[in-house]
């Protein structure tokens, strides 16, 4: 199948089911940026429970923003904040060390525009599970799409997906959290990842 997807920061589970099962990923380019989606934020295991890391934009007054356009607000170091975020929740799981090396640039290089940081994350996460990211791209907006259409997925609110638990750092303190960003999943399983996101029912 041909499945659509927002771009979004370091996406959550549900995205990477879906995608390790199409036979093609396209990424939507033409929508408008909506604000308190996960087109700029994710959710991680935090030594608290569920923190959320919002990446800072630069709204446009008065009019609509194409996500596409949207610009990153670098006056302050939100990178290095969510760096230490990451470490303090999943240091010491079994794979973070594993892939630190390769996950510290991304907070380190200024991306520009949102939409650029967010396909690079979606294009690392990939590496690490070991799964092909060869994607196309929309052209334009349709609300009615032709592919098989998962958009719906970047409003975590509305993202009912339910997956089988696997093991967390912190779940002896709050149990199993569901469909948190794929990072929470790599960290914890590593390579293992990719099967679990086959056998999952999206």
């Amino acid at each position: 199948m041909d499945a659509l997807f927002h771009p979004s920061y370091f996406p959550s589970v549900s995205h990477f089911v879906a995608m390790a099962q199409a036979d093609h990923i396209v990424l939507e380019m033409d929508d408008h940026f909506q604000k308190q989606s996960n087109r700029n934020r994710m959710y991680i295991y935090s030594p608290n429970g569920v923190q959320l890391l919002n990446i800072p934009i630069k709204h446009a007054e008065g009019r609509h923003q194409k996500t596409k356009d949207v610009r990153i607000e670098n006056a302050f170091n939100w990178q290095k904040q969510h760096f230490k975020s990451l470490e303090a929740a999943y240091r010491n799981s079994p794979f973070f060390e594993y892939f630190e090396d390769e996950l510290l640039p991304i907070f380190e290089k200024k991306h520009e525009f949102l939409m650029d940081l967010n396909l690079h994350t979606m294009e690392l996460a990939a590496k690490f599970l070991g799964m092909p990211f060869q994607v196309r791209y929309t052209e334009e907006y349709f609300k009615i799409a032709v592919q098989t259409d998962f958009r719906n997925l970047v409003d975590g609110k509305k993202d009912a997906s339910q997956f089988e638990p696997y093991c967390q750092v912190f779940e002896e303190k709050f149990g199993y959290i569901n469909n948190l960003s794929i990072l929470d999943l790599v960290f914890n399983e590593g390579r293992h990842a990719l099967r679990y996101l086959q056998n999952q029912k999206i």
